[in-house]
């Protein structure tokens, strides 16, 4: 029988981030073991545990999970978030796609020395929350009327584009009443709520123990 779900990361949002939230929105409890020093990624390497030498890496169902992408369609899959037939999942992964573009200009921001964020807010406001403004001018989900992974990702990228630029959905109301909408979801709330697993914005702790 297999154990509890495992995430290896650093103690910080990056790239497992969107895992924990879609683990969080399929119920599904996890522990995490944070990578403090160069041994335990060592380790894990000498072990085999890391398929290309990089985490996240994800413990699940008797298998370690390396590469973001792959382990949310494992659990989007598994939990029934990634949509009814091939037409959906297709439409899911574009947008879900799209929102990753999105969110790495915004996650590798701490470690650049001068960081661009009027490029990054040109973009959001230009290239890609258009297309989810259209997306859910009627609709109450982004894809075939039900949750999917893609509205989870959407949730979190826009709350981390507010972090940054507080006023930028007031040009997309549809976006913002999706984010509110998608804020009652019982386990979202909770995830929302001081104390629960969601990571607080990178800071120079999290940037130094990464770079070490």
């Amino acid at each position: 029988m297999a154990g509890k779900v495992v995430l290896h990361y650093f103690n910080g949002r990056g790239k497992m981030e969107s895992i924990r939230w879609l683990l969080t929105v399929a119920e599904v409890e996890f522990d995490e073991i944070y990578l403090t020093t160069r041994e335990q990624y060592e380790k894990l390497l000498s072990d085999g545990a890391l398929m290309f030498q990089q985490v996240p890496m994800v413990e699940i169902d008797g298998m370690k999970l390396v590469q973001t992408k792959a382990i949310l369609k494992y659990i989007a899959e598994k939990y029934n978030l990634h949509g009814k037939d091939l037409k959906d999942r297709v439409m899911i992964d574009m947008y879900s796609e799209g929102i990753f573009d999105l969110m790495e200009m915004i996650m590798i921001l701490p470690f650049q020395a001068d960081p661009k964020l009027e490029a990054i807010k040109s973009k959001a406001k230009d290239r890609y929350l258009p297309v989810f403004e259209k997306a859910l001018s009627g609709p109450i989900y982004l894809v075939g009327g039900k949750l999917s992974c893609a509205d989870v990702q959407l949730l979190e990228c826009t709350l981390m584009l507010e972090e940054k630029f507080p006023e930028i959905l007031a040009e997309f109301p549809n976006v913002k009443a999706f984010q509110g909408r998608m804020t009652q979801i019982p386990a979202i709330n909770r995830f929302l709520l001081p104390g629960s697993k969601r990571k607080p914005q990178p800071d120079e702790t999290y940037v130094k123990t990464i770079m070490e």
